[in-house]
């Protein structure tokens, strides 16, 4: 007979139904604030950084103000921080200042935005894209003969000239991707040689009567028809254009592409380990070729926005004018990123517009103008560098892991 049963006691809920630490909740909720602070604290204390020691680099070129410290130091020291506040003021005003400025940053980082995505697409795939220059400018060509030969409406001719500008990026960037996939020749090298080719092309289509305008004998084309120049979004008062938004498209589409779809999978899978790809039955050949591609597209739209949204929307040796390398530092900025590109390609835009306006109200030569840009990029681009000197605690990697977090 088996023995009775001993009682239980009341029954326990489910570990699941158990009520939530407090003090783990609270140590999560503080944990993110903290990693969130460190990531928005280490950008400005970096801006506030290169704008100090920019700050002392105007002072240090003055000549007038360094014979001033000899004679009358507390003078001195007064026509300084006048100085520098003027310069930073004039560099705030032409950036930001008005809504002329704004459109000027908008109008500058339109180009650098869709560089910078050609630039970043390659990193994604382990590919280091130099060739942005010659992309930018195959683009430009094919976007341009498109401008100037067909007579459509513009709700056809500006799409018409764009998917020029994209064929002819495509084919010029996926040359170096099926290079490396044959041949196995590095992409630095066939990119940067791809750029030479380009731009010596182009000088010589220019001068061609195909191109070349007519009564001319320098490398000037003749003008787009107005139906492919892009609108001003905000008016004929202000230079930015359609090309911004188009931008922005593009921003979504690469976010798409590598986050959301099988094909930027593969990128990726390509980037951090083409024989595990290879063993995974991707066809890395294709892929290679496929990331160029599309980064020599993105690179292509760029470029048309250079005749297409820019008066007097002609072409002209070298009219990408060298963005095609600053989008690699753009892109490193932004972390191969599109969300981090946009608003790299925001920051040099400012940059860019602003230090027009410093040069023009303070007489700063353009070369220091330059040396502030590189500072400010330089410091914003080296966390670790601003964490040391500034000491802060924390985790290390707090910007990067948000920045991971923006693929999510």
């Amino acid at each position: 007979m088996s023995e009775p049963m001993e009682p239980q006691g009341e029954p326990q809920p489910p570990a699941s139904e158990e009520k939530p630490d407090g003090g783990a909740v609270w140590r999560d909720i503080t944990g993110v604030g903290s990693r969130i602070r460190s990531a928005l604290l280490v950008p400005a204390l970096a801006l506030v950084s290169a704008l100090l020691i920019g700050g002392f680099i105007i002072a240090v070129s003055d000549t007038d103000l360094l014979k001033l410290w000899g004679e009358d130091p507390g003078a001195a020291f007064s026509d300084t921080l006048a100085l520098v506040g003027r310069s930073y003021k004039a560099l705030f005003d032409g950036s930001l200042g008005s809504a002329n400025a704004v459109s000027e940053t908008l109008f500058a980082a339109t180009p650098l935005i869709l560089a910078g995505l050609a630039v970043a697409v390659g990193f994604q795939a382990g590919l280091f894209n130099i060739g942005g220059e010659g992309q930018m400018l195959a683009g430009g060509m094919v976007g341009l003969y498109i401008g100037f030969t067909l007579s459509v409406p513009t709700v056809l001719h500006i799409p018409l000239a764009l998917i020029g500008a994209v064929i002819g990026g495509g084919i010029w960037g996926g040359i170096s991707g099926l290079l490396k996939a044959r041949t196995g020749a590095h992409e630095v090298i066939t990119t940067i040689m791809l750029n030479f080719i380009a731009l010596f092309f182009v000088d010589y289509l220019l001068k061609s009567s195909i191109f070349q305008q007519p009564g001319r004998a320098d490398p000037i084309s003749k003008s787009i028809e107005t139906t492919a120049q892009l609108p001003r979004i905000l008016g004929s008062s202000y230079r930015v254009t359609l090309g911004f938004l188009i931008a922005l498209a593009a921003a979504g589409f690469v976010y798409w592409l590598l986050y959301k779809s099988s094909i930027g999978f593969e990128f990726r899978a390509v980037g951090y380990n083409p024989d595990a790809a290879k063993y995974a039955g991707m066809n890395v050949v294709w892929l290679y070729v496929g990331v160029m591609a599309v980064a020599g597209a993105l690179a292509g739209i760029g470029g048309a926005n250079q005749i297409m949204g820019l008066p007097p929307y002609q072409g002209s040796s070298g009219f990408s004018g060298q963005i095609g390398f600053d989008a690699i530092a753009l892109a490193l900025l932004g972390r191969s990123h599109p969300v981090g590109v946009v608003w790299a390609g925001l920051l040099f835009g400012a940059l860019t517009a602003g230090g027009r306006q410093l040069q023009g109200a303070e007489l700063i030569p353009i070369d220091l103008v330059v040396v502030i840009q590189a500072l400010i990029i330089v410091f914003i681009a080296a966390p670790a560098l601003v964490r040391a000197m500034y000491r802060i605690k924390g985790e290390g990697e707090a910007a990067e892991q948000l920045t991971r977090g923006w693929a999510s």
